[in-house]
């Protein structure tokens, strides 16, 4: 027996009729007569008297009826309840400082929206500190860049991010159109991130592939201060877009980087899903469907979604 078996045939009896039934419902009225008959085989007995005038309950079909108005009751108040419960609890995410710029604050309105009684707690943290709190369930979900996964993770291909040459217009050497090879970048000043960090193994393995070293001005592992330098013209740098989200002072110029494989890979990381509570698995849902968001509607400079 199906709710909707009980909706049909109160409704019939309500109507007096199975056409005018059938056309409030949206469905034909040989559809509803079936599951009407259904019904009655599966009780063993007529409900309902049917006639040319149109329907009227038996004595078993009026019997029926109030069981049946008073159950349709009870399931429409457990999804009304079921709507009206409010998530509570807490969960923490962890997030990359450029991807924090990007995505921080855009995450943190949209749980705040969707589950106001639920307690986030954001932690801004290189990649490599993000993977070793989670490790330590420290972390509830991370995004992370590189996956040297716990094999309880779990792993969710979000993004990939185009990598952007960025310095100040005036720099010496810095290109003037907007896209460059690192051929054309051999000679400027570079601030990056050290040698651990995972950007820099990228932008290394790029260089590489072309046999050359960047020209080293400073080595800096923070975000911040590193966009400090460039803005104080040390040097240029090379960063994802989501680095440009931060208003850092006075206008910088940007160069998309024209350079095969260079590009860093966004990564959903969180416990197992049955290690997982309601909470976190709502907002890992919720943090999804804002990337998606940002990305479609050309706010997150440089991204592509990852297609499945």
């Amino acid at each position: 027996m199906e709710l909707r078996q009980l909706r049909y045939f109160v409704r019939v009896v309500e109507l007096g009729g199975m056409g005018k039934a059938a056309a409030e419902l949206g469905v034909v009225t040989s559809a509803l007569s079936q599951q009407i008959s259904r019904l009655e085989s599966e009780l063993s007995t007529r409900l309902l008297q049917r006639s040319s005038t149109g329907v009227v309950p038996t004595d078993a079909g009026l019997a029926f009826l109030r069981q049946a108005q008073l159950t349709l009751r009870h399931a429409d108040a457990a999804v009304l309840a079921a709507k009206q419960a409010r998530l509570s609890g807490h969960v923490s995410i962890g997030l990359a400082p450029s991807t924090a710029a990007m995505l921080g604050m855009p995450l943190l309105a949209a749980m705040r929206e969707r589950y106001p009684e639920v307690r986030l707690h954001l932690v801004e943290a290189l990649s490599g500190h993000l993977a070793t709190m989670l490790n330590a369930r420290q972390l509830d979900l991370a995004v992370l860049f590189q996956s040297e996964a716990a094999r309880s993770w779990s792993v969710i291909p979000l993004l990939s991010e185009r990598l952007f040459l960025i310095g100040r217009a005036d720099l010496p050497g810095m290109p003037s159109k907007d896209r460059a090879t690192l051929q054309d970048m051999l000679e400027l000043p570079m601030v990056l991130p050290t040698g651990t960090h995972g950007l820099r193994a990228l932008i290394n393995a790029a260089f590489a592939r072309r046999r050359a070293e960047p020209r080293i001005a400073a080595e800096i592992d923070g975000l911040a201060l590193l966009m400090d330098a460039v803005r104080a013209g040390v040097g240029a740098t090379l960063q994802p877009g989501a680095a440009l989200a931060r208003p850092w002072g006075e206008p910088l110029r940007s160069v998309e980087l024209k350079e095969a494989g260079a590009r860093r890979q966004n990564l959903l990381v969180s416990l197992s899903d049955d290690e997982l509570s309601p909470t976190a698995l709502a907002a890992r849902v919720t943090l999804t469907n804002v990337v998606t968001q940002l990305v479609r509607e050309g706010r997150w400079i440089g991204a592509t979604l990852h297609r499945a």
